[in-house]
């Protein structure tokens, strides 16, 4: 059980395009992205791998286990999804496609806000071409989770508005619908995140699912079983299973990506300094 988590339900009542006409059905849907659309934070029992947002939006949508496909990967930015997992998911034409990249973008020295702009311009595209309804996401201000010395703050939270200036470029040139992270309601507070403050909790990835399927309510789709905020179906992760993902995979993570963003950070501090 959660205490002290503020959140709010999604009203999930259908609205079609044209009223009167009933409610579309999503049959088959693609999640698109990063370790977040793996599913990262959110375990099944019995070391089953990930569970996450996409398996709890195929449930509340009713999308049976061969409609669902997700080819997404920890690690990947915008261009991965262009090229290597668009194609598949064309293939698999979905009715909707969700898209949760681009955070592991701001993170790396070669970080080029217009160039993910034209390839998110380009994933949506290509999706749309097979009559999928694709849904991505801005970002919240992931400092305000993750514990950065001030200047490494400063520096992500920059990226990350710069990051989403170019997305809402995207989302208002293409005419898409987009989940907001940074106005979720408890997007900021601890128990929506894992421990590793990277990756949603169970309870953050049924925020995102609620998220995701109010906007498709709104976009007409028909929600039959309706996410619940209750955690459920997962595992808690064990205190031994935080600290050994931390020493083997959090803080090797952290050092290579913190090696790779320092020079932007101090670029940062340099130009503060003179503006004093």
């Amino acid at each position: 059980m959660v205490v002290g988590v503020t959140v709010m339900s999604v009203d999930v009542t259908p609205r079609p395009e044209h009223p009167g006409t009933p409610p579309k059905r999503a049959r088959r849907l693609a999640v698109l992205g990063d370790s977040t659309a793996v599913g990262l934070g959110d375990p099944l029992p019995r070391r089953a791998g990930w569970r996450g947002v996409g398996p709890l939006v195929a449930a509340a949508l009713g999308v049976e286990e061969r409609g669902y496909f997700n080819p997404s990967f920890a690690g990947a930015r915008m261009r991965c999804v262009l090229t290597e997992q668009v194609p598949a998911a064309v293939a698999h034409r979905p009715d909707v496609a969700l898209v949760v990249a681009g955070m592991n973008d701001t993170l790396r020295p070669d970080f080029d806000a217009a160039r993910i702009a034209a390839d998110l311009t380009e994933v949506i595209r290509r999706l749309r071409e097979t009559g999928t309804t694709v849904l991505p996401v801005r970002f919240h201000d992931h400092s305000k989770v993750f514990r950065l010395p001030s200047s490494l703050k400063r520096a992500l939270s920059a990226r990350v508005a710069e990051l989403n200036a170019a997305i809402d470029d995207v989302v208002v040139r293409e005419g898409v619908p987009c989940l907001d992270l940074d106005r979720l309601p408890g997007a900021y507070d601890l128990a929506s995140w894992s421990v590793d403050r990277l990756h949603p909790s169970e309870l953050g990835h049924r925020m995102l699912a609620e998220g995701f399927t109010g906007l498709l309510a709104e976009a007409g789709f028909a929600v039959p079983a309706p996410v619940s905020l209750a955690c459920s179906g997962g595992v808690e992760p064990s205190t031994t299973g935080h600290v050994g993902w931390l020493v083997l995979k959090g803080v090797p993570w952290l050092w290579r990506r913190g090696r790779e963003f320092l020079p932007y950070a101090a670029a940062i501090m340099w130009n503060s300094f003179r503006a004093r």
